[in-house]
């Protein structure tokens, strides 16, 4: 598979990710905002700016907006496309990697993003964010969800599917764990947090609610919100399909099977990053999280994810040039590794038989 069209497909799928996890995440902060009737400024900035900065966008917000408010907030992460990260910009850059790669997705597919691209781009988007937020993230969010049944349902499992799965994987973790984050200022920077109190047990409901873990956190734990359990069920179950552990566990296999590397081993430093990530998942508790702090640790899972993203580009993606002068060096080199390899293997006739001498090089041409 050419490194363009792998790029493009992995780009397709963290964008069309993105745009879900981000529907999400506005969408329950609104809601929430029904049992905070009261708040002041001051509040409101407190409620939307660790929305942004989950993100890590502030910077870019700050310089857009200088009030934050819910309409700002809003308008930043579904509509401006001065930000490269909102529902908007995200669509429309899944779309122009799909429409670069036509002929390796199906039909299905591409009828049903340039479908949401439409839509997003029509007087009706406005016209129903205006009557019913709630129904326009769910717009969003279903065609999300469709696009990625589609994607299972009719893609060969090949190379392609494979950068495909990465991305979605990799996005996924990354967008869960910024989630997360968006309430670490409400607990001790380091330590087991004791109860909440009510304003922030709803708040921490938001977070499940966002990553669609309401009913998931309920089966195992009851209605009671408790922060470390929340943590527990986003950051390490192997069970929730959207936890950091469940996504990492999959990019690592998905990261495998590209190579054919089995696992237990690795070809490359995105295999290498993710199979040890996985490790450190795995063999993690929450007292471990805490004992750090929830903050400290999303960080460092955050920088993890990029390095592996990172890897996989230079890996995959990221082509070296070679000078002529270069490239002549690199053929000699394998040139000779290939006449030591020979030596070898005369060096392990039997010796009643004559050696064979190796076949003479063919001249290298400029």
């Amino acid at each position: 598979m050419l490194s363009r069209v792998a790029n493009n497909l992995y780009w397709m799928s963290r964008y069309i990710e993105r745009a879900e996890s981000i529907a999400r995440l506005v969408d329950v902060n609104l809601q929430l905002l029904l049992d905070f009737r009261n708040l002041d400024d001051s509040g409101l900035d407190a409620h939307w700016i660790p929305i942004v900065q989950s993100s890590g966008d502030e910077e870019l917000f700050r310089r857009l907006h200088p009030r934050t408010t819910g309409q700002t907030v809003t308008e930043f992460l579904v509509f401006q496309t001065e930000n490269p990260n909102s529902i908007l910009s995200s669509v429309a850059q899944a779309r122009e990697n799909a429409r670069m790669v036509r002929d390796q997705i199906t039909a299905e597919l591409w009828e049903e993003l340039n479908r949401l691209y439409l839509f997003l781009n029509s007087p009706r988007a406005g016209d129903l964010w205006n009557e019913s937020p709630s129904d326009f993230f769910l717009t969003i969010k279903n065609g999300s969800l469709l696009l990625q049944g589609l994607t299972d349902a009719t893609v060969v499992r090949n190379e392609g599917w494979f950068f495909t799965q990465a991305g979605r994987f990799l996005e996924r973790a990354d967008k869960t764990s910024r989630i997360l984050d968006v309430r670490h200022a409400s607990l001790p920077e380091k330590g087991m947090p004791g109860a909440p109190s009510q304003s922030d047990a709803l708040g921490w409901s938001a977070v499940l609610r966002s990553c669609s873990a309401w009913d998931a956190y309920k089966a195992l734990h009851g209605g009671e919100v408790e922060p470390a359990l929340v943590a527990e069920l986003l950051l390490l179950s192997d069970e929730f399909p959207r936890s950091v552990r469940f996504s990492v566990r999959h990019l690592n296999t998905v990261l495998r099977r590209i190579s054919g590397v089995r696992e237990g081993r690795f070809s490359n430093a995105g295999e290498k990053l993710a199979g040890r990530l996985l490790a450190e998942l795995q063999f993690s508790t929450v007292e471990d999280i805490f004992e750090i702090g929830l903050h400290t640790y999303i960080d460092v899972i955050q920088a993890k994810l990029n390095a592996i993203g990172d890897a996989l580009f230079q890996t995959y993606i990221s082509q070296p040039f070679l000078i002529p002068e270069e490239y002549e060096l690199r053929q000699q080199e394998e040139q000779q590794q290939q006449q030591t390899a020979r030596r070898g293997l005369v060096s392990l006739e039997p010796a009643c038989r004559e050696p064979v001498e190796p076949a003479s090089e063919p001249k290298t041409t400029a």
